[in-house]
């Protein structure tokens, strides 16, 4: 008879106690869910200084200035070419018919097509400007299109809400643009 060496005896053992190591993780994380909300580090700060030209003929431009003017509103980032943003289109104009005002911001874009997809998909926009290098979306903690903020009447971001606005989302945004008028 031979003996079996005592470490022998444990890398015969190894792969089943990695196998249910992992399952251990796997069960671990179903049962507890990921917390999908991304913290901004720009919640309560104070927009940067802006200018930004008309991105439209139609609409005038946009400035720090003209988001804190005491009065909150959405500040909405997006671009013509855009998948989500289209698919947004309908609940920014249901929040437009509710009396929200929202400001926008079209990023690395041209006059043409923001135009064209202003006709195509509405004009919920009271102000558009045009961030040609993405500066102002950068130094406003947006990381893509579309995004949306809640500003305070002192220009200050309350909320950011990233990804397109589904219908799900619009009674949150009223509720995140009333705490911000308070």
């Amino acid at each position: 008879m031979s003996e079996t060496k005592p470490a022998s005896r444990w890398s015969l053992w190894l792969p089943l106690a990695i196998f249910l190591g992992f399952v251990g993780l796997v069960m671990f994380g179903l049962y507890r869910p990921a917390d999908r909300e991304v913290a901004s580090a720009m919640i309560g700060k104070p927009l940067p200084e802006f200018a930004l030209r008309a991105a439209v003929p139609d609409r005038p431009g946009l400035a720090r200035a003209d988001l804190a003017d005491g009065k909150p509103r959405l500040l909405n980032i997006f671009a013509s070419w855009c998948v989500p943003c289209a698919v947004e289109a309908p609940q920014l104009a249901a929040l437009k018919e509710q009396g929200i005002e929202i400001a926008g911001v079209a990023i690395r874009d041209r006059p043409e097509d923001v135009a064209n997809f202003l006709a195509r998909h509405g004009n919920p926009f009271t102000r558009i400007g045009a961030d040609d290098r993405s500066i102002v979306q950068l130094g406003i903690g947006s990381s893509g299109v579309p995004e949306t903020f809640v500003i305070d009447g002192k220009g200050t971001i309350r909320y950011q809400h990233i990804g397109e606005i589904r219908p799900e989302h619009v009674a949150l945004l009223r509720e995140k643009l009333k705490e911000a008028g308070q």
